[in-house]
């Protein structure tokens, strides 16, 4: 069984009927988007449980070696040439474990949305696309597609229709661009649903992005 990792928990109102599950980018923790909840106009939403977890420490390569706070490791800073497919596989499992925590707390799965800043969005996108139970959608800030020759075999069903919200700074060094219009490229060739956004920013959220992410949560967790 896989221990639930640490997180934060933020309730809008008692009694959540959606939940809204977001993973933090490397090197930081729970605690970088927990303080983005009050900024977010959630009128007309369900109450919502944000779950903000923490990801492991360990070694990351392109940092020396440097233990911090990650979902797997990162080889190169084209982020994509070389990937670490087990690392990538394990944080899965964490994170199919925090949605089977909402699920048995009575949130079903269609009624709770996976976020993720840059690594986070990465996790968010392969976990998201791979789970067996329909999710209210997706939330991809500043991040990619890791594993993407993998998503056509891999991919669910129960997620084929699923919302996705993506969003990235066009002026961002760390996740360039071009490499999350690849994503969107690919996603769109697929099929999927994407909202696609871009502001003028670095690596960094932006307030119309704020905006715009309220305004995609009050669409797919409305108040029953």
């Amino acid at each position: 069984m896989t221990t639930l990792l640490d997180a934060i928990q933020i309730e809008t109102a008692p009694a959540p009927t959606a939940a809204v599950i977001w993973l933090h980018g490397l090197g930081a923790s729970g605690d970088d988007f927990a303080a983005i909840v009050p900024e977010l106009d959630l009128a007309g939403c369900a109450p919502i449980r944000f779950v903000f977890p923490h990801a492991p420490v360990m070694p990351v390569t392109i940092n020396n070696g440097f233990e911090m706070p990650a979902w797997y490791d990162i080889f190169a800073p084209d982020l994509v040439r070389r990937e670490d497919a087990e690392g990538i596989a394990r944080s899965v499992l964490a994170i199919e474990a925090l949605l089977a925590r909402e699920v048995a707390r009575g949130i079903p799965a269609r009624r709770i949305v996976l976020a993720g800043f840059s690594q986070g969005c990465a996790m968010t996108l392969h976990a998201g696309l791979r789970h067996p139970e329909r999710l209210a959608g997706l939330v991809a800030l500043s991040g990619y597609l890791p594993l993407a020759d993998s998503l056509a075999a891999e991919r669910h069903p129960a997620n084929f229709g699923t919302p996705i919200f993506m969003a990235h700074g066009t002026a961002d060094p760390v996740v360039v661009l071009p490499r999350a219009q690849e994503a969107r490229t690919v996603l769109q060739e697929f099929g999927y649903q994407v909202e696609w956004h871009t502001y003028p920013m670095p690596h960094s959220v932006h307030p119309d992005e704020i905006a715009d992410i309220s305004a995609f949560l009050r669409q797919v967790l409305p108040a029953a």
